[in-house]
C-alpha cells in the first residue's frame, strides 16, 4: 500500500522555450532552475530516456530512485508525486505524464552490458552518455546517479521478476516535472538496439525547459 508523502509545490507563470535535442543514442547535460517546468519528450515513440540529476549547489546530493521508492512506498510514480534526493528531499514533482509507464529499477546500460552480455565492443551506452557532460561538474563515472528510465517499459511480474520490453510511448509523448531545486540534469537517448527496449530502433529525445 502506498504511503502519501507531501511535497512542496512552487507554481509560477512560464514562457515557452526552444527544445533541446538529444540525438539518437547520445546524451545531453543541462541546468534546470527552481520553478522551471522540465519536459522530456519521446520524439518518434518507443524510445527510453535515462534521466539523472544532482543538486547544483552540492552534486553529492543526487536524484535517487531508491529513496523515491522508499518515500512513495511504490516501485512506480504517478502524476502529483515527487521524485526525491539521496537526502530525502523532493527535487522534482510530476505535473503531466502522457505515458504513465516508466522504470526506476534497472541501472544505466554501460560498457560491460554490451561486452559481457552481448559480446559487442565499443557500443554506445547510457553511462558514458550521462557522464560525458556531468564530468564538467566534477562527477566521476562511479558517481553518476542511478537513473529514472523514462518511457522504459519494465513490468514486474507476479512472481517478482523484472522484465524489459518495448516502450508503449508514441511520437510526442512526454513527461513534465516542476523543478523544486536548482539542478544539473543529464538525459541519454538509450542506445540499446540489440534486444527489445527501444523498438530495436534508437531515436531522438527532446528536452523542453520553460522558465518562470
Amino acid at each position: 500500500m502506498r504511503r502519501e508523502v507531501p511535497c512542496m509545490a512552487n507554481p509560477a507563470a512560464h514562457d515557452a522555450a526552444e527544445p533541446l535535442l538529444v540525438p539518437a543514442g547520445h546524451g545531453r547535460t543541462f541546468e534546470a532552475k527552481r520553478g522551471q517546468r522540465l519536459s522530456i519528450i519521446d520524439v518518434a515513440g518507443q524510445q527510453a530516456a535515462d534521466f539523472v540529476a544532482v543538486v547544483h549547489a552540492d552534486p553529492t546530493e543526487q536524484l535517487s530512485p531508491t529513496h523515491t521508492r522508499r518515500q512513495l512506498g511504490s516501485l512506480f510514480f504517478e502524476i502529483g508525486d515527487c521524485l526525491y534526493s539521496s537526502l530525502g528531499r523532493p527535487l522534482l514533482r510530476v505535473l503531466e505524464d502522457t505515458v504513465g509507464v516508466h522504470d526506476a529499477n534497472v541501472p544505466a546500460c554501460d560498457d560491460t552490458r554490451f561486452t559481457v552480455d552481448f559480446n559487442v565492443e565499443g557500443h554506445r551506452n547510457c553511462l558514458d552518455n550521462l557522464h560525458a557532460g556531468l564530468a564538467l561538474y566534477g562527477i566521476s563515472p562511479a558517481d553518476v546517479p542511478e537513473p529514472f528510465n523514462l518511457f522504459q517499459n519494465g513490468p514486474v511480474t507476479a512472481d517478482g521478476r523484472m522484465r524489459v520490453t518495448d516502450p508503449t510511448s508514441r511520437p510526442g509523448d512526454h513527461i513534465t516535472f516542476e523543478v523544486l531545486e536548482d539542478l544539473v540534469c543529464a538525459v541519454s537517448s538509450c542506445p540499446q538496439d540489440i534486444i527489445p527496449g527501444n523498438g530495436l530502433k534508437v531515436t531522438d529525445i527532446a528536452i523542453s525547459l520553460v522558465s518562470a
